[in-house]
């Protein structure tokens, strides 16, 4: 998933990771990107988890962020055991 909008300097990425931590079941990275937007990896056991876990994403995860965009895309990637902030 690609995330445009406010998502750099508020706070976004902790966000994320509280999120998937909250929710439960959900794997991955979630780290900034050079062109202002925010990169998640995310996988669930469950299509009903993730579909929750977007949701959450494209409301905003912390008060001051603002998601105008959320590019999801199904894709191949190595398994994750766990949720990290990464760079």
């Amino acid at each position: 998933m690609i995330a445009q909008g406010r998502v750099q300097g508020v706070g976004f990425r902790w966000g994320v990771y509280t999120l998937a931590l909250e929710i439960g079941g959900i794997t991955g990275r979630v780290w900034n990107n050079d062109d202002g937007t925010v990169e998640i990896l995310a996988q669930a056991d469950s299509s009903a988890t993730m579909a929750k876990f977007i949701q959450e994403i494209r409301k905003g995860p912390t008060p001051f962020s603002k998601v105008t965009y959320l590019d999801v895309q199904m894709s191949n990637f190595s398994s994750y055991s766990d949720f990290k902030v990464a760079n």
